[in-house]
C-alpha cells in the first residue's frame, strides 16, 4: 500500500533572512521529503487577520486566507516568536483540530527567560520526589518606565545581598548568549541596571563552577538527539555565536533525563536545553530555546535534528497515535 503523504506548513519570520535562519528552513524542508512530507514555507506577514469583527471585505479575505491554509495542511511548525499572530494561527488550527509545533505557550515560555524560570519552579512545587529541575536563584528587575528610569536604585543591595557577586543580570528576551552581562561590583550592577531601565531583566545567582562552559542538547519528544560541550576560554558564556568552541559530548542518562523532563514541565515538542555543570555533571538548567538552532551541532556531531524533528512530527500524525 502507497505510503501516504502529509502536507505541512512551515512558518519563519520575514525578516530573518539571512543565511544563518534561512538554511535551517531548508534544511527542515529536506528531512520532511525523507519522511513523505511536503513542507511548504510562509513568513508571519502571510497571517495576518485582525481581532475583532470583520467590517471589510479585506478583513474577512485575511481571515479567509488562513483558514484556507490550515484546512489545505495537516500540521504547523512554527519556527519563530511573533506570538500575537501565531495565536491566531494556533486558534484556526485548533477549530481543525490540527496540530502545531511548538506550542504558542511554549515559545512564549521560552521567549521570556523570567517565565522559562517561573514555569520550572512551579514545576518544582507540585512534582514527585526526584523529579525536580534545578534552577538558578533568580530575581527579577523591578518594572520602571524607560522614559522615567530607575530614580533609585537602593533595591540593587538586597538582590546582591541575597545572590552573591559576581552576578548575572539578563535581558528577558534576547538569544545566542547576547544581552546577558556579569557585574563584579556594586557599582557595576547598578550601572547595568541604569542601562536596562524600561526593559524586562534579571538577576540571577554566578554559577562558578560553570565559567565558559555549558552543555546544548537537543530534545525532540522524550529523547536526546545529540549533544556537544561548548567553552570559552575568554567569556563566562560558551555560546559559539560569541566566539566559543564546541565538541561531541555524551551526556550521562541523569543528564538526559534533566533536559527531557525541561522540555516536558515547558509543555515543548523540540527544543535545545542548556545545561549548567555543577562540578563535574551538567545538573543545572541555564536557557531553554524552543527554536534551537541546529546547524552548530550538526557540524559539531554529524547528527541532523531536522530529521528527527520531522521523524518526530510524521510520527504523531499517525492515525494510531
Amino acid at each position: 500500500m502507497q505510503e501516504k503523504r502529509y502536507h505541512g506548513v512551515l512558518v519563519t519570520n520575514a525578516f530573518l533572512r539571512t543565511e544563518k535562519f534561512t538554511e535551517h528552513y531548508e534544511w527542515l524542508k529536506r528531512a520532511a521529503k525523507v519522511y513523505s512530507i511536503d513542507l511548504s514555507l510562509f513568513c508571519n506577514t502571510d497571517l495576518l487577520f485582525p481581532v475583532c469583527n470583520y467590517h471589510t471585505d479585506t478583513g474577512r479575505k485575511l481571515k479567509q486566507n488562513v483558514e484556507k491554509l490550515v484546512r489545505e495542511n495537516d500540521f504547523v511548525i512554527y519556527w519563530d516568536k511573533d506570538i500575537p499572530l501565531g495565536k491566531l494561527l494556533q486558534a484556526c488550527c485548533k477549530k481543525q483540530n490540527i496540530p502545531v509545533f511548538n506550542s504558542l505557550e511554549a515559545i512564549a515560555l521560552c521567549d521570556n527567560k523570567y517565565e522559562t524560570y517561573y514555569r520550572l519552579w512551579e514545576w518544582n512545587q507540585s512534582c514527585a520526589k526526584g523529579e525536580e529541575i534545578p534552577v538558578l536563584p533568580t530575581i527579577a528587575a523591578p518594572m520602571t518606565y524607560s522614559n522615567v528610569g530607575y530614580t533609585n536604585t537602593e533595591f540593587v543591595k538586597p538582590i546582591l545581598a541575597a545572590l552573591g557577586l559576581p552576578v548575572v543580570i539578563k535581558e528577558c528576551f534576547g538569544s545566542f548568549g547576547q544581552q546577558v552581562y556579569l557585574a563584579h561590583t556594586v557599582e557595576e550592577a547598578v550601572e547595568i541596571t541604569k542601562s536596562l531601565a524600561g526593559k524586562p531583566f534579571l538577576y540571577q545567582w554566578y554559577q562558578k563552577e560553570s565559567c565558559g562552559r555549558d552543555v546544548r542538547l537537543q530534545v525532540v519528544g522524550n529523547q536526546v538527539a545529540a549533544a556537544m560541550y561548548r567553552f570559552s576560554e575568554d567569556d563566562f558564556r560558551a555560546n559559539v555565536t560569541n566566539g566559543g568552541q564546541m565538541e561531541q559530548y555524551v551526556p550521562s542518562p541523569a543528564e538526559c533525563a534533566l533536559a527531557v523532563r525541561t522540555v516536558q514541565a515547558l509543555g515543548l515538542d523540540f527544543a535545545g536545553v542548556d545545561l549548567l555543570f555543577s562540578k563535574e555533571q551538567a545538573d543545572v538548567v541555564c536557557e531553554v530555546n524552543s527554536n534551537a538552532h541546529f546547524k552548530n551541532i550538526y557540524t559539531c556531531t554529524g547528527i541532523n535534528t531536522a530529521e528527527y524533528i520531522m521523524k518526530y512530527i510524521r510520527r504523531r500524525l499517525m492515525p494510531d497515535n
